[in-house]
């Protein structure tokens, strides 16, 4: 075993360093682009970085790079530029908006909004879905239901009033 041929580079640092920003760049604009909310419970771009490591650093592990700087350095710049572009987010609000989509209402006054619902490819059957999941039966209970932009969805339900609490309104009137 030559241990100079394990821990020295095999690609020049700089070519490493652009390959991994161009390659989280074009992929969290794509996955922005075209994925928009499918993410789920994760943030596109926390979804992407852990895709990202675990193929960087499967490679610097089984020997692609053929030296394990260069996969270190592949995984340092990716995380590199999640903690950036986070940052940039925190420090700049049209930098967060271009990053994560605003909230679309799907549901307004107990109505669905059909068309919001396509825009983002969101059946009837998934939305009364994620609504069941949330304790509610019924549309109509809904003051306003919004798409968030990791996938999860807010509602805001109408006030339900008890029977206790009808009987003190009525006595205090």
């Amino acid at each position: 075993m030559e241990w100079n041929s394990i821990f020295s580079f095999d690609i020049p640092v700089l070519e490493m360093f652009i390959r991994g920003t161009v390659m989280y760049l074009a992929l969290i604009i794509l996955m922005r682009v075209i994925l928009k909310r499918q993410a789920g419970g994760m943030e596109t771009g926390d979804l992407l970085l852990v895709i990202l490591l675990a193929d960087a650093s499967q490679n610097g592990m089984a020997g692609d790079y053929k030296t394990i700087p260069d996969g270190l350095i592949l995984v340092a710049t990716l995380m590199f530029w999640n903690f950036f572009l986070d940052w940039l987010s925190y420090r700049f609000a049209w930098f967060e908006q271009l990053l994560n989509a605003p909230p679309v209402l799907l549901i307004r006054h107990g109505k669905m909004i059909h068309r919001n619902m396509r825009k983002e490819f969101l059946t009837q059957a998934e939305l009364l879905s994620q609504l069941r999941e949330q304790g509610i039966d019924d549309v109509k209970k809904v003051k306003k239901a919004y798409i968030e932009s990791d996938g999860k969805l807010s509602v805001i339900a109408y006030e339900q009033r008890t029977r206790q609490q009808g009987k003190l309104h009525d006595k205090q009137l």
